[in-house]
């Protein structure tokens, strides 16, 4: 998801970059004060030129957080040095109060309010400076209206805040929209390709099951060929299976009514019916839930998607290892979290699940996870991942919760 949001035009990055760097050099070398007598300040000043422009030409090629810090570091030094080398050039000040600007362009919530408030103390220690101990008065129009330049200050901050908080929103919206449409593309394009082949595989499938069946059971076979056409039988079932799950996408019971469902009683029946398969691996299951929870859902298929996030934990889990399932009520929601402690997922993976025929088990299908998103969508609900790889995942599901009269 990241890479969709965080994408950049280059012909327009690299234009935009060319007439930062030129206004920096035009900066540095027109009618510069200090290169009449070069010295420590020009020096700092044209340093300072040259990393935040290789840092500006870099960044399309290795986006990582670091480089993001090192721009606004960098960009922040700049800024800061030309107001103390040049302290006549009074429009310098107006560059400090929007240097947070720059960490708005990178969409980093934590990036962004760290920038904010750390700029915010050093103008304070600054402002403080000049107006204690600028003895020469170097910036006697900062000191002739401190308390306007405090409040100009403040309210620059206070407008970056706003923009930062109304397109990080949008974009917030973006990508949920985002994840909706593609969860509604693999379910249509999944369900298109079932209508279109489930039945003409089914058939054949039946014919060819049926004559095994019938093959298996004359005498006139020996023992080999006869468990021979019983691993044939079993495959055929799987396949049947298959097709299945593929026509319970394609044509999901939209008539199906919900009913009031007491999540505590849900979780405490499936529990104990994978507790036995959990006891296969030594992995524990443990539950932990003291009050009742009320969902609006069809108890079993409700039941089905619990099955299938449970037994995907216990299958991700080591030996040995418990399985931790907790349900709470928060606010209008009643949200069931899953808890693995097992080899975990990356990003990329966590992406790909409800994808048709994408599993990281050597056997499964994927179409398991597709049906629970199904679920959860056609009940209002949400399922969502952490997960990080040799720690484990942790699945939360949640359901608008309903009142019991």
């Amino acid at each position: 998801m990241e890479n969709n949001y965080t994408h950049i035009n280059q012909k327009l990055y690299y234009s935009t970059v060319l007439v930062v760097i030129s206004l920096m050099l035009l900066g540095l070398f027109v009618d510069n004060p200090l290169l009449e007598h070069p010295g420590p300040g020009f020096f700092t000043h044209g340093a300072l030129v040259c990393l935040f422009s290789m840092c500006l030409i870099i960044y399309p090629k290795y986006k990582s957080h670091f480089i993001r810090i090192l721009i606004i570091v960098i960009g922040s030094s700049y800024f800061y040095s030309i107001f103390f080398l040049y302290p006549n050039t009074w429009s310098n000040f107006i560059f400090l109060c929007f240097i947070p600007a720059i960490s708005i362009l990178f969409f980093d919530s934590r990036l962004f309010h760290y920038t904010l408030l750390t700029n915010t103390f050093i103008i304070i220690g600054l402002l403080s400076y000049i107006a204690v101990v600028d003895s020469p008065h170097f910036y006697p129009y900062i000191r002739e209206d401190l308390i306007g330049n405090i409040i100009n200050f403040l309210g620059s901050q206070a407008i970056l805040y706003f923009i930062f908080y109304i397109s990080y929103g949008r974009l917030q919206k973006q990508k949920l929209y985002y994840e909706q449409i593609k969860q509604s593309e693999r379910l249509k394009t999944t369900g298109q390709l079932a209508a279109a082949v489930a039945h003409e595989i089914r058939n054949p499938l039946t014919v060819v099951k049926g004559f095994l069946q019938i093959y298996e059971k004359e005498n006139k076979y020996n023992e080999e060929s006869n468990r021979h056409y019983s691993l044939m039988i079993d495959e055929l079932n799987t396949a049947e299976q298959v097709i299945s799950q593929f026509l319970s996408i394609a044509k999901p019971d939209k008539d199906t009514k919900p009913e009031l469902v007491n999540v505590k009683t849900v979780l405490q029946s499936v529990t104990d019916l994978l507790n036995s398969y959990g006891l296969l691996r030594d992995n524990k299951i443990i539950l932990r839930m003291d009050e009742d929870c009320y969902i609006a859902a069809n108890t079993i298929e409700f039941k089905q998607l619990l099955i299938n996030i449970i037994k995907n934990a216990i299958e991700a889990s080591r030996v040995g290892d418990s399985v931790v399932i907790t349900a709470e009520s928060k606010k209008s929601l009643v949200e069931i979290k899953v808890i693995d402690q097992g080899q975990g997922m990356s990003k990329e993976e966590i992406d790909s699940l409800g994808t048709p025929f994408y599993s990281l088990k050597s056997k499964g299908t994927g179409l398991g996870m597709m049906i629970c998103f199904n679920i959860a969508t056609k009940y209002k609900g949400s399922i969502s991942f952490s997960s990080e790889k040799g720690v484990g995942t942790t699945v939360t599901i949640r359901f608008p919760s309903t009142n019991v009269r």
